[in-house]
């Protein structure tokens, strides 16, 4: 029994996978059904010529020289025609297979980015990257070869099933002398085949992102001599892959040499059948030219057809993987409308920021990050979270970006009329980020500043930059804005990654800025000329900080600390007084 329900889990999750795919196969329903008509086209092609060589042979046998001409005429322009229509067939796989390829990619990608913030947080970003590239090249070659191969290989298989049956009902039978044997064994092969698929693609994703992840720390592993440790690490990694698909591998010859050999046995007995109808003189030499071409033909679709078994777990296995990252709820900037009339009401008055009884715990805890936190703050002033770390400060970012939501209380923006809105992430658009790791894109300098605001010209640059105290640098460089940022900003300093993620979120001019730590590797002058430049550039801006360094506090108007019981406290204001 239980091997029975494990062998209907198998099926019902391979018919939930195929009925994802056939959203994109029904994207394609028309080209799709063109091609099946192509490939039917060819295989009754391919099944004429049989028949005409046939009538060929006879004629030539019989010395029947008014028919050559024809019967040749017949056997040339249906072989020519077949090849012509299988040319067809794979330039319309070729064109078709590369869209369905791009648009499952974009919509991988538009999913993963779109995803809630602790849905995709699960995943790693090596893995993410093999579902984008290796399973999205599976399944689109899944949906676009398998159908239009299934019924093409089912058409040649009756067609071919029909001829032999028509002539010789028993050659008809031998040819499917195979079919008990892959009925009875194909529970087994799926079975085994979608172990071996899941288990060499879930490897792959390991290696994948440990090599992405030791790339991006290079300088880590060098620094802690692991270079030796890391090769090793990977090498283990390789090996255990290759295992799999050595063991794989084996599965696979010994299932294709059993498949071979009762083919083989087939082959023959219809071949044997055919030398003891001739010698009987029941079928002429053409017809046994034809047995032998069509029993060829018979034997070989139906290998063909269950050949598609391992291409059907293959594919459904990787649309598996896909639907893992794809099934998550997505952002959907649900109050865009409301957010954008506020944030135009407000550019010059600015807008209050209000945390009303607030708790968060993230879903693999039970402890509670915050509990019933209140935290207000109004446009012009500059608040600080301060506390251990680990407490909750960038949680509460976190929060303030829409990124989380809060498991109780309300998070909301309020307007100098009056309107609110509640954070989600429709309010991203008042918000501008620096992060604690620096993000630096590969690009030149102005790249990295306009990909928050890609009208900017030139001038709006520089003004950027001089209030991140980053001008003189970066113009003193012999490209100036036009000078290139390597990979994670490796040719610029931490202090000078920070101004330019600095300079970045000020260019978006947005009503709240949000600075995770982000002036930790500059002096306190350069720290001080930075923080008054923000101030002065927007007085309706809310910024918020979170800082472990005391002399940021002077320059905030509220100080709220979060302690290890997730509460938070106002400690201090402007006027420089301590609260209990």
């Amino acid at each position: 029994m239980k091997k029975t329900g494990n062998y209907g889990k198998l099926f019902r999750s391979m018919a939930k996978e195929w009925k994802w795919m056939f959203g994109y196969i029904g994207r394609y329903k028309y080209i799709l059904v063109l091609y099946i008509i192509l490939g039917l086209l060819a295989s009754a092609m391919s099944l004429g010529t049989s028949v005409a060589s046939k009538y060929l042979i006879d004629a030539v046998v019989q010395h029947s020289g008014s028919e050559l001409p024809k019967y040749i005429s017949l056997a040339v322009g249906l072989a020519v025609f077949q090849y012509v229509f299988q040319a067809l067939s794979s330039w319309m796989t070729s064109v078709v297979s590369s869209k369905v390829n791009n648009e499952i990619r974009q919509e991988i990608y538009t999913h993963i980015i779109s995803a809630e913030w602790e849905d995709i947080g699960a995943f790693h970003s090596g893995d993410l990257l093999n579902r984008l590239e290796g399973d999205a090249s599976t399944v689109s070659a899944g949906v676009i070869g398998f159908i239009p191969s299934a019924f093409t290989r089912a058409a040649q298989f009756f067609g071919a099933f029909a001829v032999v049956f028509y002539y010789d009902k028993t050659m008809a039978f031998l040819a499917l002398m195979s079919a008990p044997f892959l009925f009875f064994s194909s529970r087994f092969l799926l079975k085994n085949i979608r172990k071996f698929n899941r288990k060499s693609r879930e490897l792959n994703g390991k290696i994948l992102s440990y090599s992405e992840e030791s790339m991006q720390n290079l300088q880590t592993v060098k620094a802690f001599d692991l270079t030796k440790q890391y090769s090793e690490n990977f090498r283990a990694l390789l090996e255990e892959y290759r295992s799999t698909r050595l063991a794989y591998d084996k599965f696979s010859i010994l299932t294709t040499l059993c498949l071979s050999l009762l083919g083989m046995v087939v082959s023959y007995s219809c071949y044997g059948w055919g030398i003891y109808r001739l010698w009987q003189g029941a079928i002429s030499f053409g017809t046994m030219t034809m047995f032998l071409q069509i029993s060829g033909m018979l034997t070989s679709s139906f290998s063909a057809l269950a050949s598609l078994a391992p291409t059907a777990v293959s594919t459904a296995t990787a649309a598996g993987r896909i639907m893992e990252v794809t099934c998550f709820n997505e952002e959907k900037d649900g109050d865009s409308e409301k957010a954008l009339e506020i944030l135009e009401e407000s550019r010059e008055t600015g807008v209050e920021l209000i945390f009303d009884g607030v708790s968060f715990a993230y879903r693999d805890s039970d402890d509670p990050v915050l509990n019933e936190v209140s935290i207000f703050a109004k446009p012009g002033e500059t608040i600080a979270l301060v506390g251990p770390s680990g407490e909750g400060k960038t949680t509460v970012l976190k929060l303030i970006l829409g990124i989380v939501k809060p498991s109780g209380g309300r998070i909301y923006l309020k307007s100098e009329s009056g309107k609110t809105i509640d954070i989600s992430d429709s309010t991203r658009r008042f918000c501008s980020y620096v992060p604690q790791e620096v993000n630096a894109f590969s690009g030149t300098v102005a790249e990295n500043l306009r990909m928050v605001c890609p009208e900017a010209d030139d001038e709006q640059l520089i003004e950027a930059l001089k209030a991140a105290d980053l001008a003189d640098f970066v113009l003193s460089l012999p490209d100036g804005l036009n000078s290139v940022v390597e990979e994670n900003g490796a040719n610029f300093s931490r202090g000078q990654l920070q101004r330019l993620a600095i300079a970045r979120a000020l260019l978006k001019n947005s009503l709240i800025l949000i600075m995770d730590e982000t002036t930790s590797a500059l002096d306190i002058d350069t720290e001080g000329r930075v923080l008054k430049n923000i101030m002065i550039a927007d007085p309706a801006r809310i910024c918020i900080i979170t800082t472990h360094r005391k002399s940021m506090l002077k320059y905030c108007d509220r100080v709220y600390e979060i302690n290890s019981e997730g509460n938070v406290e106002e400690k201090q204001q402007r006027n420089g007084q301590s609260e209990s």
